[in-house]
């Protein structure tokens, strides 16, 4: 699968669709989910041009890896999440239902979370 450059992240970093921005620096994009699952959901993406955390983990730069992460530690820490806790989450592909194909992370914190995997799957 190549990278469609007409999915909605895309077209976010390229400043054809407005988001309500959180955080950006040279690696990264973070900003508010406009549908939330808590009530602290932030979204946040690499600059560059990855499908999953497959494509991202195997390909990016190892200075890009190291900027994006960093990225999602200062997002938490900017949000002041780390006293209560925060979950970090990336889907991929259909099972895990990845909506948008371009590696991202949810960060959800503001409540009791609850269980990490649905109960009764295992």
């Amino acid at each position: 699968m190549s990278y469609n450059t007409d999915n909605i992240f895309a077209k976010i970093l390229r400043g054809e669709i407005p988001c309500d921005k959180v955080y950006e620096d040279d690696y990264a994009l973070a900003f508010n989910d406009i549908s939330p699952q808590a009530p602290v959901h932030v979204l946040i993406i690499p600059k560059g041009a990855y499908i999953s955390f497959d494509d991202f983990s195997s390909t990016a730069s190892a200075e890009e890896m190291s900027g994006f992460y960093q990225a999602v530690q200062k997002v938490a820490t900017q949000l002041g999440l780390q006293q209560n806790g925060y979950r970090v989450l990336s889907n991929m592909g259909a099972d895990a239902h990845q909506e948008v194909p371009h590696y991202h992370l949810h960060l959800f914190a503001g409540c009791d979370l609850g269980r990490m995997v649905k109960a009764g799957l295992v």
